[in-house]
């Protein structure tokens, strides 16, 4: 028998794989020209909230991933603020 609970945990593993390439290649390009903080910022929001919200109900397929998910996010805005300064050091000594 199919269980919905499997729908539940293959979303968050793609959730969790999806986020991996960009911030790879934010640390490895050392550069986040191109990434919105602002996006990040809303995303690492609303994942918290549904951390919390999988907590309360009691549904691992939704904390679990997404505990992960928010700990790229919240990567993902340092390397972005990290690089971002480092980008505005470099340009007012050209």
């Amino acid at each position: 028998m199919f269980s919905y609970k499997i729908i539940g945990y293959v979303a968050g593993i793609i959730s969790m794989i999806s986020f991996t390439p960009q911030v790879y290649k934010t640390w490895k390009m050392k550069s986040a020209k191109d990434v919105s903080i602002q996006m990040f910022i809303l995303y690492t929001t609303s994942t918290l909230l549904w951390i919390i919200y999988g907590i309360i109900s009691e549904q691992p397929a939704i904390y679990a991933p997404n505990t992960v998910v928010l700990f790229l996010s919240i990567t993902q805005v340092i390397l972005k603020i990290k690089y971002d300064s480092e980008d505005r050091k470099r340009s007012k000594k050209s």
